[in-house]
């Protein structure tokens, strides 16, 4: 198998694929939590009952012919493939770990997971490239009907549906967007914008969620609660301050070219170059070389690479992926030799 093959194997659907402002918007993803009535949440139930939820969600899904879904055990998964998945923004760090009765559902695209006695006995979870919220939600509702048809949801007619965490409770959705701001970040207006996003009721978190910081340029931004909100209303509100924020990045990129022209091509080129030569290179210095570069491309400053191959390789260089690839565990000092020839190769192909 060539490398070629190797990286496409290794890369996910939203990460391959093109869709809406994929210059500025790296992904969308929807996120459905539920429970099932007069059962405990996970933090609580016994392994009887999450075995239970495991069962029923089991029966249910292995029926259905809506789209093809594989189960699996998280802990028969080895904890390389594990964090894969982390990085590839499928499951949370949480679910990761092992405990009794954890699954997942996977489409083959990688664009639904479903994952099982994670915080809530169920999450739907569906990412999509670019801008598209209204497709996401298009397929978690559909998967969301399916389950809800066959389960007793647990769910006041008052709070809605009922979550472990209270700001799930509601409407049980979680909307993101995945954003590439670069330019805002060097025109130093970043932390303006980010904090008007907060003041619209909408959280800013880093490449992997709550807890996280931002590598790369690279931002979360999703709506915070969902108690006395629809679905409708919170896609609607997330999609309105995301292009928002993509005219703001792209008058800051006008701006870079107006003010800064000869500075920040001598900076996107010297980055291109380290990427291209350089023996060894970790994580974070990569994230923030790719990053210059990719922003040097959608700007028509770089011309000779492509846009969508930067987008691939801010996952690729990942720990767990290089290991992957690699095939076996690696040390850091090897994995920043490899990362190293592992972009100089998918630059060149």
């Amino acid at each position: 198998m060539s490398l070629k093959d190797i990286i496409n194997n290794n890369l996910t659907y939203w990460v391959s694929a093109d869709g809406p402002e994929r210059d500025i918007v790296l992904s969308s993803r929807i996120r459905l939590a539920r429970n099932i009535e007069k059962l405990n949440y996970p933090n609580r139930a016994k392994p009887a009952e999450r075995a239970e939820v495991t069962k029923r969600v089991i029966e249910i899904l292995s029926r259905q012919e809506q789209v093809k879904l594989h189960y699996m055990d998280v802990n028969d998964l080895p904890v390389l493939e594990r964090e894969l998945m982390v990085e590839k923004h499928l499951i949370s760090p949480i679910h990761a770990q092992e405990g009794s009765e954890k699954g997942i559902f996977l489409a083959d695209q990688e664009n639904i997971c479903i994952m099982i006695n994670e915080e809530d006995h169920i999450r739907i979870q569906v990412l999509m490239p670019g801008l598209q919220l209204g497709k996401a939600w298009e397929i978690a509702g559909e998967l969301d009907d399916l389950l809800e048809g066959k389960l007793d949801y647990a769910f006041s007619e008052k709070w809605g549906y009922l979550s472990t965490c209270p700001t799930n409770t509601g409407s049980g959705l979680r909307a993101s967007v995945m954003v590439h701001l670069p330019a805002l970040n060097l025109t130093n207006n970043i932390a303006k914008m980010l904090g008007a996003v907060s003041q619209l009721g909408l959280a800013v978190r880093g490449l992997y969620g709550e807890g996280s910081e931002s590598v790369g340029n690279i931002y979360q931004i999703s709506n915070q609660l969902t108690l006395g909100h629809s679905e409708h209303d919170i896609i609607d509100n997330l999609k309105g301050v995301t292009k928002q924020i993509i005219d703001q990045e792209k008058q800051a990129r006008q701006l870079l070219l107006q003010k800064m022209e000869f500075k920040v091509k001598d900076q996107f080129r010297r980055s291109l170059g380290l990427l291209k030569y350089a023996y060894q290179i970790s994580s974070q210095e990569s994230m923030k070389l790719l990053s210059n570069v990719k922003l040097g491309i959608d700007m028509g400053i770089i011309d000779d690479v492509d846009s969508g191959v930067l987008s691939e390789l801010m996952v690729l260089i990942r720990p767990a992926h290089i290991q992957k690839i690699e095939g076996k565990e690696l040390d850091e000092t090897a994995r920043d030799i490899k990362r190293a020839e592992l972009i100089q190769a998918r630059l060149n192909m």
